[in-house]
């Protein structure tokens, strides 16, 4: 059958999924994928790869004859999927830490890695129409990418306002990776905090000095922005200091270590129960266009199937392919299960723990994936807390095994339903982290004028591709320094903290003493919000999505506090652009002085990430002593603040001046 293109199509797209794509994709993969397990491991933190790929991509790609926007985006797209699939590392360690695994079997961590993340990829196809298309969700990381590489393949046409935007893109980027560099060498600190006591309990503030979350707050705007203001202020200062009294005897100890302590132990809790109540409350909202999608796609494969054409940004993988190819993939992921249970304590139960776990990853991991490709919508890819809903999946895993098999039999009993449920939680987890990203790479293509189908085929290749490479990095790692925890792992052992968290909810469910307490009130607290937020649309107010006030509660301040002034300095920004004769183009500028900062700090990532596995050291590239470390943070706040500043100022500058 050929293929029409509609009158903004051009009729010669030039070269998309290529074979040179697809290797230069794999060979990023290789690097990106080991360094966000490694770093992931260490410090419990990955990096979004789709901007640095793109713009590592055009750089090699542009010296080759007939590249394209189109085959670069392919290229973001592979190492994207890969790269973010390293996030497996979150689940995973946890098999070693309660002693199930000694090491990572190859054929085991693949087939979960690859499975789960394929899975995602399928799930995903029929959600790009009711969460991308027909969606105003900001998506800032896809946007961003969008942008880089629009940039990149600037044309003749607007010559003067394409040098304007490279030029705001570059001086950020180096801006941003300069800042990022300085912080690595200890010469300016990276996070600003204070500490306190309030009465007999603790609390404090801290925001990290970070250009990237600073820019992903001006993308995702103001509204989102002060939604997380709001779950910051109420678990930083109305649950924290309310939790701690008594904690501090009058006023003395460390306030930051009881602070910190409290905000892991209980108040992440609270924010997973608001996120659990705001996610279900999100798949309300969304069911309607989501089936809308999935009926648009059948649809759309019927009409295929007729011999009508479709315009090329409609052409998605079959919605046939879809479903035959999840249902397909039931198959070995039955067999994995079966093999996981045979001959062990729980063998005599394998049929109806499969068949449960079945049903379980095709419904958990529906609902999942449109709430993690919600969630990247909403805030982008990097700041979703996919470990939060990594949580609940724990949970939710958990409490099945206790439905099916109930809470008898002793401690070997006990140990092997954790195993399963860590198993059956990092299909799921695949599931979530692809989804998280994919709808992102979706966003750029359709900015970019891609294929849809071709940019899913290259999103399935990418996940094939990092499920190969995590297995052996994670081995070496295992065998040469281990985990926190584990026996016989030494002096310079990986936290996994994910890993710790998530293996010890399922010991915690399936022995008895979980916090249910906090998350119960955090449920509660999310109803209290989604109205909040109901009321404010009907008063035509500024909204406060929910989901965002829970990821407020959830992560750190240092995290979250950056994001909310970049949405504030965002909208002061929108605002005088708006106010300009060429309104849209300031409005561009923006976004690209924001995507400059994200891709800096990105491509800053990558060298620290490798300069880290290289040298084993947690800061390679420190330059000063302990003696300097009290004025580094002031240092690096006075810089933050003034290169931010003159940032917008030039950014304005060339908007004025540009024709």
């Amino acid at each position: 059958m050929t293929e029409t293109t509609t009158p903004t199509t051009p009729i010669s797209r030039g070269r998309e999924l290529t074979i040179r794509a697809i290797l230069l994709g794999g060979l990023l993969t290789l690097a990106f994928t080991a360094a966000n397990v490694y770093l992931g491991l260490k410090v419990g933190l990955t990096f979004a790869t789709s901007i640095p790929a793109a713009v590592i991509s055009m750089a090699l790609l542009r010296y080759m004859a007939g590249s394209t926007i189109l085959e670069n985006n392919i290229v973001q797209t592979i190492a994207s999927a890969a790269g973010t699939l390293a996030a497996i590392i979150f689940v995973l360690p946890g098999l070693v830490m309660v002693g199930y695994w000694q090491g990572f079997p190859l054929l085991e961590t693949t087939a979960i890695t690859m499975l789960g993340g394929i899975l995602g990829v399928l799930f995903s196809v029929p959600l790009r129409r009711a969460l991308v298309v027909d969606s105003d969700l900001p998506y800032p990381e896809g946007r961003a990418a969008a942008e880089v590489l629009q940039v990149g393949a600037a044309s003749a046409e607007g010559a003067e306002e394409n040098r304007a935007g490279l030029s705001a893109l570059m001086w950020n980027s180096i801006v941003a990776a300069g800042f990022t560099l300085l912080t690595q060498m200890k010469l300016a600190g990276a996070e600003v905090a204070r500490w306190f006591a309030v009465g007999s309990g603790a609390t404090g503030i801290a925001g990290g000095l970070a250009f990237a979350l600073f820019g992903v707050g001006h993308l995702v705007g103001l509204s989102v922005g002060m939604a997380q203001l709001v779950g910051m202020v109420t678990g930083w200062w109305v649950l924290l200091p309310i939790l701690t009294q008594g904690g501090l005897g009058g006023g003395t100890g460390d306030a930051e270590t009881l602070a910190n302590t409290v905000f892991r132990a209980d108040v992440r809790f609270f924010g997973a129960g608001v996120i659990a109540v705001a996610a279900i409350w999100t798949l309300i909202k969304i069911a309607g266009p989501v089936l809308g999608g999935i009926r648009s796609a059948m649809a759309a494969s019927r009409a295929r199937q007729g011999g009508q054409a479709l315009a090329i940004e409609e052409q998605d993988i079959s919605i046939g392919w879809v479903f035959g190819g999840s249902l397909a993939l039931m198959l070995p992921i039955g067999w994995l299960l079966w093999t996981v249970l045979a001959g062990g304590p729980l063998a005599g139960s394998s049929m109806i723990l499969i068949a449960g776990a079945l049903v379980f990853i095709i419904v958990i991991g529906l609902m999942i994936a449109s709430v993690t490709g919600y969630m990247a919508g909403l805030i982008g890819a990097s700041n979703s807390p996919v470990s939060g809903i990594g949580i609940l999946a724990i949970i939710a895993s958990s409490l099945l095994l206790l439905g099916l098999l109930g809470r008898a039999g002793g401690e070997t009993e006990i140990n092997a339903m954790v195993a399963y449920a860590l198993i059956v939680t990092g299909l799921v987890f695949g599931i979530a982290t692809i989804s998280n990203d994919n709808l992102q790479d979706l966003k750029t293509g359709q900015l970019v004028g891609a294929t849809p189908w071709k940019q899913q085929v290259a999103l399935i290749i990418g996940v094939i591709f990092g499920s190969l490479v995590v297995p052996p990095v994670l081995n070496v790692l295992n065998e040469t320094v281990g985990f926190v925890g584990v026996p016989g792992a030494g002096p310079e052992a990986l936290a996994a903290p994910q890993a710790g968290l998530i293996s010890s909810l399922a010991k915690g469910v399936l022995g008895g003493d979980l916090n249910w307490t906090m998350l119960g009130y955090g449920v509660l607290a999310g109803i209290g919000f989604i109205i909040m937020d109901a009321l404010l649309g009907r008063a035509g107010k500024l909204r406060l999505p929910p989901l965002a006030i829970g990821i407020g509660i959830y992560l750190p301040m240092a995290v979250i506090l950056p994001v909310v002034i970049g949405a504030v300095g965002g909208w002061f920004y929108d605002r005088w652009a708006s106010r300009r004769p060429n309104a849209s183009f300031a409005h561009r500028m923006g976004v690209l002085t924001a995507t400059g900062m994200i891709v800096g700090e990105s491509l800053l990532g990558v060298f620290y990430a490798g300069t880290v596995y290289v040298t084993d050291n947690d800061a390679p590239l420190a330059v000063t002593g302990a003696g300097y470390a009290p004025y580094a943070p002031w240092v690096g706040l006075i810089l933050f603040v003034v290169l931010v500043w003159a940032s917008y100022r030039r950014t304005r500058r060339l908007v004025v001046t540009t024709p």
